[in-house]
């Protein structure tokens, strides 16, 4: 079974999800109301220079600045001992005007980050004005297809340099995954498109005051269309009619091929009811993933980092302990790698793997995590087991992670994952009125708490109660505030 994609659209918020073999492999969802802006280009204002961080801030009409390093701004072109003795206060100033992309979103409190090494993605193309390099994709593995590929694009550029002078001389391009095997007219149709769309940005940049957005990335949708209908999707399903008559008139402009692929689907089932993609997304944002196997996986997302935590749970194997270690942790690595998908993990991640002796398990498991990586998107990088036996890997973050724009860190906990129990409450409690004591002279005391911490005052903390109200001299109340959270109380004098 092949792939398939699956889009919702509503005018509120778009999702997308990718089906292999009839399995969500990816989600994403993007709000109206928070678009990302990845892919953006802006023209930006430096407001702040660090030279000890060798790094600038930049004003692009975002609530907070941007980021820059210098290693975006300095000409790629230069030799690498050149390149490292820049300094960040050589190439940029304060007040200055600066052409930007952004290659990261805002994500919890830091801005978005900047680049100033343009690109512009098209079908099978993207175009890197100010440059002359022409890339090739790594996933195309095959070197005559590399070369073939490489050898038509400096065809067709000599070619739009023949017929003017200026068309291609500041161009640099790099084939993607999806440019295998594809015909000289196609490529150079996108060459025409990319073409014509950066001569437009060049006329807003020419118009517009820093800071403001000369081009915007093309919506969720749209992107879906560009960037994953590939030769393995067998087809793409659309619930609403009017995106899938945008997403024919988009196909025929830009990407013919998929048109066949385009499906309306006005089925009574809600489209994400399909494959069970609504509980996935459910499951995705729990903390415990439950293997076959009877094991489980713990996901800690963290502002550093992602901790993994595999477990046996209740498997026990046929033969030996080390027998249902090495089973676990094999279908832990292929759930893994599903799960940083299906959740859009990025950054760093650490999976506490359960301790192998077997060298050769060790191996086949750390293999069938690559494995399971090679078919994501997002560029991973896996450096290994640690001293300590843990797998350190990492994977490219741009966008927020599925948790991320679906939830907000919980009020009553704030983003502990805990909250203190009713027994920590009370003496909490005990020591508010002692030094209410001390400090005023009233004839009783009213505790106003949530039930819990009421029931437990009154029952398990009963005893000792009445042994601070002999040691005050004061009788002390309860009152019970349905509105307050676990952790809130007030003692108010009476």
């Amino acid at each position: 079974m092949g792939e398939e994609i699956l889009i919702n659209f509503t005018p509120m918020e778009t999702r997308v999800a990718v089906i292999e073999n009839g399995m969500p492999q990816e989600i994403y969802v993007e709000r109206v109301k928070r678009r990302g802006i990845v892919g953006n280009i802006y023209k930006g204002k430096v407001v702040r220079v660090l030279p000890g961080m060798q790094a600038a801030f930049v004003d692009i009409g975002l609530e907070r600045a941007a980021f820059i390093h210098v290693d975006e701004v300095v000409d790629q072109g230069l030799p690498a001992e050149e390149r490292h003795s820049v300094s960040i206060a050589q190439v940029l100033r304060e007040g200055q005007s600066l052409l930007v992309q952004v290659t990261k979103d805002p994500i919890g409190t830091k801005g978005a980050r900047l680049t100033t090494h343009l690109s512009i993605p098209s079908r099978y193309l993207v175009l890197m004005p100010g440059s002359s390099h022409i890339g090739v994709s790594q996933r195309i593995e095959d070197p005559e297809e590399r070369e073939r590929l490489r050898a038509l694009i400096q065809k067709l550029t000599e070619s739009d340099q023949a017929e003017d002078e200026d068309a291609s001389a500041s161009y640099g391009f790099i084939l993607r995954t999806v440019a295998e095997r594809v015909s000289s007219a196609e490529l150079g149709s996108d060459i025409q498109f990319l073409r014509r769309l950066w001569s437009s940005i060049q006329a807003r940049i020419a118009k517009v005051t820093a800071p403001a957005a000369v081009y915007e990335d093309l919506p969720l949708n749209m992107r879906a269309l560009r960037d994953m209908a590939h030769a393995g999707v067998e087809r793409i399903r659309i619930d609403s009619r009017e995106t899938f008559q945008k997403a024919i008139d988009f196909s025929r402009s830009l990407v013919p091929e998929i048109e066949e692929k385009l499906e309306y689907y006005p089925g009574e089932r809600p489209i994400f009811d399909l494959f069970n993609v609504e509980e996935e997304i459910q499951k995705a944002l729990g903390r415990k993933v439950e293997l076959k196997s009877g094991g489980y996986l713990i996901f800690d997302q963290t502002e550093a980092m992602t901790t993994v935590d595999v477990n046996t749970g209740g498997f026990v194997g046929h033969r030996n302990l080390e027998e249902t270690i090495f089973k676990t942790n094999l279908e832990a690595a292929t759930a893994i790698g599903r799960q940083l998908r299906l959740r859009n993990l990025g950054g760093i991640i650490i999976i506490d793997f359960i301790d192998m002796e077997d060298v050769d398990h060790q191996r086949q498991v750390l293999r069938t995590l690559e494995r399971v990586l090679e078919k994501d998107y997002a560029k991973c990088k896996v450096t290994g087991v640690s001293e300590l036996g843990l797998v350190e890997m990492t994977r490219k973050r741009t966008r927020e992670s599925l948790e991320q724009v679906l939830c907000e860190p919980c009020p009553q906990c704030e983003g502990r994952g805990s909250i203190r129990t009713p027994e920590t409450v009370c003496y909490e409690i005990f020591r508010e009125i002692l030094r209410q004591h001390r400090a005023y002279d009233t004839d009783a005391y009213l505790v106003l708490a949530n039930q819990r911490v009421v029931d437990y005052l009154m029952d398990d903390a009963s005893d000792h109660v009445a042994e601070l109200e002999v040691f005050i001299g004061k009788p002390i109340r309860f009152q019970i505030e349905p509105m307050y959270n676990p952790e809130n109380f007030d003692v108010v004098l009476r």
